[in-house]
Parts: structure tokens; sequence; C-alpha cells
């Protein structure tokens, strides 16, 4: 590691808990322009489906083509996501973000174009999967970046800040996509979404501090993050989630629409992330004595238990509240699983392994979309909230069966020994 890898860890090292912690982290060299930059570059997390869907739906009168371009774009991006973090990891990641950043503007206005013109639906489908194919998982890339830029003592803190950011880029995201569309053009706001991925994209590229360094190889590549049991655990728990996610979603649309006022759906799903990210700070802020393979099955419990009382909901006051309750463990339970998979996975794959996961929960929210809002067409909103129990007992059914793999510390390769040899 690099003298100024060595500083930052011993300055984050004891950093203690409290919400002191935040402002700790941020003080470190190099970490707020980190955060900053990365919230610029992952912004378009949050705008990207959505713009596309208003602008198809504005341009050709269709939902369902518009719900179609959106999904492609979205699955795309999922299967690739993985295959970008392995080449990160191989060939560093400051030429995958540049190179995807400039192909991805490319895609981008190739799906604006061909929107725009009314293009047939095929060409508009092949444009979206080649603008997903370019998107980095950027909140993975921005995991594997804190974890050379502190120690383990001051990482738990910056997962939290990195799950307050996410919450808070869900909250403002759709409303900013909204303003851009319906004040400026339908298309400004995936015009925004391009500038904002070309930006933080260069930003964090240059952003040399927090680089992870490719695995120095001995007569082959290095360990894929896959082969890792806990990754694979991780990736399952992550689906479980994601499913719930999905279902519940759907659940809030759909009761929304049982009481005869659609327009509070986006409030339901805005006080979900209220709760998570009011629950993301505190969890960030404890010193935890449990061990993270603990806290993971204690945090998908309260995940799940969460949900429950969503199916019982009798008015949109109520839900209100249940809304809030129902996304107290989200947070905490996805800094839970990043600080697992930074501890289990091979230290040259954190790119490739944190891309699995956020692929295995983006692809089940999706799923958990698709299954829930059939329940809920065909049985109402309740049966959309069971759905997403079920997601959160398969999540927690296999953080408790997989706790001795995910105890068990990251492998040390014969590539990593050797450069520990080196550097003494």
């Amino acid at each position: 590691m690099s003298v100024t890898g060595d500083s930052v860890s011993e300055g984050a090292s004891g950093a203690g808990s409290g919400l002191g912690a935040y402002l700790r982290l941020l003080r470190l060299p190099g970490a707020a322009p980190l955060a900053l930059w990365g919230v610029i570059g992952r912004a378009p997390i949050a705008m990207r489906s959505i713009s596309c869907l208003l602008l198809v739906s504005a341009e050709t009168g269709s939902l369902t083509d518009a719900g179609l371009v959106a999904a492609a774009m979205l699955l795309a991006q999922g299967t690739v996501s993985p295959v970008l973090g392995r080449t990160a990891d191989r060939y560093s990641q400051r030429r995958v973000l540049l190179t995807a950043c400039a192909a991805h503007v490319l895609g981008m206005t190739m799906l604006l174009v061909s929107i725009v013109l009314e293009a047939p639906l095929p060409v508009m489908i092949i444009a979206a999967v080649a603008t997903g194919c370019t998107s980095v998982s950027f909140t993975s890339f921005m995991r594997a970046r804190w974890a050379v830029m502190v120690d383990q003592g001051m990482l738990r803190t910056a997962y939290a800040l990195e799950s307050m950011l996410d919450d808070t880029i869900f909250l403002l995201g759709p409303l900013l996509v909204t303003v851009l569309s319906t004040a400026v053009h339908p298309a400004a706001s995936l015009v925004a979404c391009a500038l904002l991925t070309l930006t933080g994209s260069i930003a964090v590229a240059l952003h040399r501090q927090s680089e992870p360094t490719p695995e120095p190889t001995v007569g082959r590549g290095p360990e894929r993050a896959i082969k890792v049991p806990g990754v694979r655990v991780l990736m399952l728990c992550y689906a479980g989630m994601g499913f719930q996610f999905g279902a519940v979603d759907v659940t809030m649309i759909a009761f929304a629409r049982e009481q005869s006022s659609p327009g509070l759906s986006g409030v339901f799903l805005a006080l979900i992330s209220v709760g998570s990210l009011i629950a993301g700070v505190a969890y960030g802020a404890v010193d935890w004595r449990l061990s993270q393979a603990r806290l993971l099955s204690v945090t998908t419990c309260v995940l799940t238990l969460g949900v429950v009382p969503l199916a019982f909901a009798g008015s949109s006051l109520m839900m209100c509240f249940l809304a809030v309750l129902a996304g107290v463990a989200i947070s905490p339970g996805l800094i839970a699983g990043s600080t697992l998979l930074e501890s289990v996975c091979p230290k040259g794959a954190l790119s490739e392994g944190f891309s699995w996961l956020t692929s295995a929960g983006a692809l089940s929210i999706a799923t958990g979309t698709a299954v829930g809002g059939r329940l809920t067409d065909a049985f109402g909103s309740a049966a959309g909230a069971w759905a997403g129990v079920g997601g959160g007992c398969v999540a927690l059914a296999l953080s408790l069966v997989g706790q001795p793999v995910l105890s068990t510390r990251r492998p040390v390769t014969e590539a990593t020994s050797e450069l520990a040899v080196q550097e003494q």
C-alpha cells in the first residue's frame, strides 16, 4: 500500500463511534471530494429509468413501450455490471470509468435520438441495451474505493455514509426528473443523467488516492469474487432483500390506488427512504459488539418483520407511519452486507464482488416488482406485502445458514502473500 493510503488508514483507526464519526471520516485527506463526486456520478441511478419512462411515454404515448425500453436498459446493466467490475479489478477502475463513461454518453445519445425521432421499438431497445451495458455499478466502485481509503475501524462508517447518500439520491432524484421533464423538456432529465455520469466518472477516476490497486498475479489471473462461498451467500441474501423491495414498492402503489389517492404512492415510497436514511445514520454511528455476520441476520429479521404490518394498514395515515417502519432496516442491512463483502472477498476482486451484489439486488427488485404486481392485481395490496415478507424470509434464512462462510475472513492468495513479503 502507498504511503498516502497508510496515513489515511492510521488516521481512521480508532475513530470511535457516535455521529462525530461521520465528520472525522470526511476530514480525512481526500474523503470529502470522493463522497461529493461519488454522489454526482451515481445520481443517475435514481433518475435514468424514470427519465426513460417519461420520455418514451411522452413521445410515443405508449406506457408499454416505455416499460420495455426501461426494462431492457436495467436488465443490460444488471447483466454486464459484474463484467465491468471484474475488468476494473484486473486493469484498474480508472481505465474502466473513463472508457465506460465515454461509451455511455454515446449510448445515451443514441437512445435520446431514437426516442425523439420515434424510431421503431426494436431500435429504441437496442439503444437502451447499449446504454445499460456501458453503465458501471458506481455504488460498487465507490465501496471498493472506501476500502482503500480507510481501515477496518472506520469502514462501517464509510459504508453507512454511502447508504445515507444513496437514500438521499433516491429521495431527490425522482423529484429532479419531474422538474426537468415538466419545466424544461421531457428529454432534459436524460441529458442531465448523461452529464452527471460523465462528470462524476471523470472526477472519481482522477481521484488516484482511493483507487484500488489491481491485484498482482503469479502466472494466472486474479481470483474471481463469484468463486468465494461468502460472496455467493451474500448475493442470495441481496436477491431476497431485493425481491422484498420490489414487492413493497408495488404494495405502496396498489394501496394508494385502493385508497383512491394514487398521488400518495410517491409519499409512501419517500417515507420508506426516510426511515432507511434515519436508521442508516444511527446504525453507522454505533460501535456494534456483534459480528457483522450476526448483524446481517438481525437486520434481515427486522427488515422482514417491518413489512408484515403493511398487510394490515387500514388508512393512508397509518400507512405513512408503517412505511417509515418498513424502511428502518434497509440501510443497516445493506451496510452489514457491504462490510461482510469487504471481509470475505479477495482484496483484488472487490469491484467485481460489489458489482455482483448490486446486480443480484437490482435483478431481484425487477422480479419482486413483477410478482408483486400480479399478486396485487389479483388479490389486493396485502398480497404484495406478503410477497415481500417471503423475500425477506429467504434473505433471513440464508444469512443464518451461511453464518460459517460469512464469518470466514478474506482468502489470502499466493499473489497477496508475495506482495506482503515484498512490502516487508
